[in-house]
């Protein structure tokens, strides 16, 4: 009996300890609103690559699979369960080598191509402009539409406009009625290019600035709600800044400061993933903290990026009348084994959640001048927020994160301020909490908190002026290990759960586990 218990004192000795909660202290300024977290913030992005488009969404009307005159009836109802605000179609680098016309009429008449862009892939041309508006009002979306300015013309970017906008008495609202929509379609958002210091022509600044500007003067919604006097003006998006290159940012913004009455932009876009290094290498299953810590870290330097190009904006725009679009964002890491590599697809893990939401606060807190994002992207590429094969559909940790942060769409933000400690794994170092609030458009206070440690729980003492708290409850997104993933054999492995706060004196106290993100709805 003696050496028994010897043994168990040994083996409770060499057990692993559970890791000690750190303390974190968060204040939140309840009576100072700030700028409002615009909902376009939360957009998305669908670009013709892979299966992104052609099983991701449509599927034909004779499809087994339950549509809508071809499009999933399953990812309609998940996208709109997160209110997706705008979706950008049809690209990427597929919109500088899109004409239009090939996906208009009858289906069985449409011109079929091949994808250069991404893995060879045949292009159908079965989804098109039609297809895409009936998309979109299906989620409850607006359309951002980028034409194409590298490989076609200004001619066919206003031939695009007039039949998506003008009135079914012309020539073109009547080719747009005889395919089946007879009122004019909204067009909120129009891309003027994409990466036209890349994919999109290669052109120098100054090149895609005298292009811009004839793209900026002749394509025009001809919609009178949507023109340029009209209650809902479209809004043009020229191309921007790649990560910290700022040669785009001086150039576009010198020129709009300039602009006259003949042409004008209402955006800059920018794109900026989180890859860890080119080309992406960072495997999306299987990693261990490490590559936790060192993509975590990564994802981090959109704040900085922001800062740098802000800065050039504000020179030319000081009333922050220019919004900057970050219209590609995300996780991208190698493809996954087996798949093709030039169709983008890869796992989802609750690792990539925690950077989606390491985003959204750093939008949030830059919300005065970050007015839309959209993730790359939607479906079945980069960082989806659904995975499908055939029939089955799974959601993944960064849809449910979508999802939990939909109370901060169109809400005010509030200033809050933390200590936020440090984690460390190995030769990576970062902030160990991030927290943002809100203040809804119901009226109800929101706190989202991040815990970054992979290892050690937070436990959050949240304190707030102008409020006294009398309850807090909201869901809590965390896994077993940082590389956990939903697949179609368990598609609930990463997924909230209920979390809620001790009260004491109008404080707050939540014990959030390690590597997770909360929601939580304050009560006063």
């Amino acid at each position: 009996m003696l050496r028994k218990t010897l043994l168990a004192g040994a083996a409770l000795l060499l057990a692993p300890m559970p890791a000690l909660a750190q303390d974190v202290t968060v204040t939140v300024d309840a009576a100072k609103p700030g700028s409002t977290i615009d909902r376009h913030i939360f957009g998305q992005f669908a670009e013709h690559l892979g299966s992104g488009i052609y099983g991701g969404i449509w599927v034909g009307k004779d499809s087994p699979i339950p549509n809508t005159r071809g499009i999933r009836k399953d990812v309609v109802a998940a996208l709109r369960a997160i209110k997706v605000p705008v979706v950008r179609w049809p690209g990427g680098c597929f919109a500088d080598e899109y004409h239009w016309r090939d996906g208009i009429g009858p289906q069985d008449k449409r011109k079929s191509s091949v994808n250069t862009n991404w893995g060879g892939a045949g292009e159908p041309n079965s989804f098109g402009t039609d297809e895409f508006m009936d998309f979109a009002d299906l989620v409850g979306a607006e359309a951002y539409v980028s034409v194409n300015v590298g490989s076609g013309t200004v001619q066919e970017a206003a031939d695009w406009l007039a039949y998506m906008t003008a009135d079914p008495s012309t020539t073109a609202g009547k080719e747009r009625a005889a395919n089946g929509h007879v009122a004019p379609y909204k067009v909120k958002w129009l891309g003027l290019g994409n990466e036209s210091w890349g994919c999109g022509g290669s052109m120098r600044p100054e090149a895609y600035v005298d292009l811009m500007k004839r793209f900026a003067r002749f394509t025009h919604n001809l919609d009178p709600k949507q023109g340029e006097k009209g209650p809902e003006p479209m809004q043009r998006i020229a191309v921007g800044p790649n990560d910290n290159d700022t040669t785009y940012t001086e150039a576009v913004m010198a020129a709009w400061k300039g602009h006259d009455w003949a042409w004008n932009i209402e955006g800059l876009s920018m794109h900026a993933y989180t890859t860890g290094g080119w080309p992406p290498s960072y495997p999306s299953t299987g990693f261990d903290e490490t590559g936790y810590a060192k993509l975590v870290k990564a994802a981090l330097a959109m704040d900085g990026m922001i800062a740098k190009h802000s800065a050039i904006m504000d020179k030319y725009d000081p009333e922050k009348k220019v919004p900057l679009a970050i219209d590609e964002w995300g996780v991208w890491l190698a493809p996954l084994p087996g798949s093709n590599p030039g169709f983008l697809y890869q796992q989802n893990s609750l690792r990539d959640a925690i950077i989606a939401a390491l985003h959204f606060n750093i939008f949030a807190r830059h919300a005065d001048r970050v007015r839309m994002t959209n993730i790359a992207q939607m479906i079945n590429v980069l960082q989806a927020m659904i995975l499908t094969d055939k029939e089955k559909m799974v959601l993944t940790p960064t849809y449910h994160v979508f999802r939990m942060y939909v109370p901060f769409q169109d809400a005010q933000a509030v200033p809050v301020s933390l200590d936020a400690g440090t984690y460390t794994q190995g030769d990576v170092t970062m902030p160990r909490v991030d927290a943002i609030a809100a203040r809804g458009k119901d009226g109800k206070l929101w706190l989202a908190v991040t815990n970054l440690d992979a290892g050690k729980p937070a436990r959050i003492a949240v304190k707030f002026a102008g409020l006294m708290a009398k309850s807090a409850k909201g869901e809590v997104l965390t896994a077993a290990k940082v590389d956990a993933v939903n697949s179609f054999e368990a598609p609930n492995t990463v997924v909230p759960k209920p979390i809620g706060g001790t009260v004491a004196k109008g404080a707050v106290t939540l014990e959030l586990p390690a590597k997770s993100v909360a929601v939580v709805e304050i009560g006063g």
